[in-house]
């Protein structure tokens, strides 16, 4: 049995919500170890690691604003340096870049443009075009990335529920230490993105679990699970 944090807040009535619960399901039959998975909203996150500790994986979802933004910065930063697998998804992807920025990158007033829209270092911005309940076509551009070796394919197609992504500005950057585009769209911008040397940190812009079923579990998040069950090995010893 392993643990999943879903870091976000739950909204019966929001698609993508559903649809990560739903993903999470249809993976069970096609898993050969069980796993627990629990939504944990921002505004109740303690900032101290034992009270994270036993989880195995965490999901940072969709659904920005989070009620406490700097508790879900924290959880990244937490897993990115303790190695525990994240997968963040639209909102999550957009959280994962500003903690890499603050923290890594050293741009202290990184923002997003949601939280703050006159700030002066805006690393998430609003996108040129409205992506909410689109499906787009994404390239997957790094062949030796986790993300090709999940797919086995170089174009995907996913669907969208966002309007801000990662600044252009700052995509070289982001590149130069290690947190890479993997994927991208038709003007080369970022929608997905690899931390190198960790066993699984990856942040879509588009939300996959909408592209999940019985018959056919989405790859991203069987691949996620999978890392996530590597930790309670990895604990053990």
């Amino acid at each position: 049995m392993f643990k999943i944090a879903i870091i976000g807040e739950f909204d019966p009535n929001f698609r993508p919500h559903v649809a990560t619960n739903e993903a999470l399901e249809h993976l069970r039959p096609w898993l050969e170890v069980d796993f627990q998975a629990e939504w944990i909203s921002t505004e109740h996150i303690l900032q101290n690691e034992a009270a994270i500790k036993p989880y195995h994986g965490f999901w940072i979802a969709p659904g920005s604003p989070y009620k406490n933004m700097q508790a879900a910065l924290w959880v990244i930063q937490y897993a990115r340096l303790h190695k525990v697998p994240v997968l963040g998804t639209c909102g999550g992807f957009q959280h994962m870049a500003i903690e890499f920025a603050r923290n890594v990158l050293a741009i202290k007033d990184a923002e997003h443009a949601e939280y703050d829209p006159y700030a002066s270092k805006l690393v998430v911005n609003p996108l040129s075009c409205d992506l909410k309940g689109e499906p787009l076509v994404v390239s997957i551009t790094d062949k030796a990335s986790k993300v090709y070796e999940t797919y086995q394919k170089s174009e995907v197609k996913e669907k969208y529920y966002c309007n801000f992504g990662l600044n252009p500005v700052y995509q070289k950057d982001f590149e130069a230490n290690g947190f890479c585009i993997v994927g991208t769209d038709k003007h080369q911008e970022a929608r997905i993105l690899e931390l190198k040397a960790h066993p699984f940190f990856v942040a879509t812009l588009f939300v996959p679990q909408d592209n999940s079923s019985k018959e056919v579990p989405h790859p991203l998040v069987k691949a996620f699970l999978l890392a996530s069950a590597q930790q309670v090995l990895l604990q053990k010893n």
